[in-house]
């Protein structure tokens, strides 16, 4: 009982630091094995079969891992989540640099360990998605070049997560966990570590409101359905989903005390997405399917609202600059 009390006033005198550990236990490093341990069974199932058709459920799944951790950027993933989701891409390198491979027969295309300098464009999950899901692409055959290909960027995938998972686990949890103690300079305080958790969840929000959605709305005149993310996967609505659920699952492992107002908002997000009639969001040209997406874009924003309102002004925080902002 003692011990019991002990531990119930270090909470209550420190409520900031309890939520620096429960997030990193609960969420970020739970997240970064998630993702490594789905990085490597589609790795695994690429050397054993190949083919787009055949890999198409296992990358849907690694792509759902990612989204629980993916919009974190800082330690590790500052740099290193840009050769695990190298989007948007504007200017159209991810299928320019495959099929420059392809047509080279590049030998880097069959050496993994070579694999990792090259460029971001033709790494992680959105190169994949090209090469299974892109007609021009997927229609390869076992034994080819761009089989091959596809066995090299999943296996160069799996390593890139575990390398996430170590990144955490063994070195950057630890710096936030020792936030204001001696020779940390990252975080001079504990309320430095908690403001930057917050404002992943923040800017994982805005990303998704401002990027993922306004991007394919584009304007009434001109929808740019083609620039949605994951769109060819068919899982552009789906990732607008996850990655919301997990900024609200990261803000309740801040927070000191339930969100309800946050559950509501994400609930009605959920029952508002429901009415969304294509997931890859290709129809955007139809005034009717506009607007239900913009009225999802406004409860992605209503969405942070209340995190800031419920979370960030009890606890005195704000959210600062985040690298993915530049999106």
């Amino acid at each position: 009982m003692m011990l019991r009390a002990t531990l119930c006033l270090l909470c209550l005198a420190s409520p900031l630091r309890a939520g620096v550990p429960e997030a990193l236990t609960g969420h970020i490093l739970p997240g970064y094995a998630g993702f490594a341990e789905a990085a490597g069974d589609l790795a695994e199932a690429a050397r054993q079969d190949c083919t787009a058709p055949a890999l198409r459920a296992r990358y849907q799944l690694a792509f759902d891992a990612w989204t629980v951790v993916g919009d974190i950027r800082m330690g590790p993933s500052e740099t290193g989540a840009l050769a695990v989701v190298f989007w948007p891409d504007a200017r159209g390198f991810t299928p320019r640099t495959l099929q420059g491979f392809i047509a080279d027969q590049a030998p880097v295309g069959r050496d993994p360990a070579a694999y990792a300098e090259a460029s971001i464009a033709a790494r992680g999950l959105f190169a994949l998605e090209q090469m299974l899901y892109e007609a021009e692409f997927a229609g390869y055959a076992p034994g080819s070049y761009a089989c091959a290909l596809v066995q090299t960027m999943t296996t160069d995938m799996a390593a890139q997560a575990q390398a996430l998972q170590d990144g955490w686990r063994d070195g950057f949890a630890q710096v936030l966990l020792s936030a204001g103690g001696p020779g940390n300079a990252s975080f001079l305080s504990e309320t430095e570590a908690m403001a930057a958790l917050y404002t992943q969840v923040m800017s994982s929000l805005e990303v998704t409101a401002d990027t993922r959605l306004g991007r394919p709305l584009g304007s009434f005149d001109r929808p740019r359905p083609t620039r949605a993310e994951a769109w060819r996967a068919g899982r552009s609505l789906r990732n607008v989903l996850l990655y919301a659920r997990a900024a609200r699952d990261l803000a309740v492992m801040l927070a000191p005390g339930p969100l309800p107002q946050t559950d509501a908002a994400l609930a009605r997000l959920e029952e508002l997405a429901g009415r969304v009639s294509d997931p890859g969001l290709q129809d955007l040209d139809d005034p009717a399917a506009r607007l239900r997406l913009e009225i999802v874009q406004q409860q992605v924003r209503t969405l942070r609202d209340t995190i800031g309102a419920e979370l960030g002004a009890p606890l005195g925080l704000s959210a600062g600059f985040n690298s993915a902002d530049g999106d």
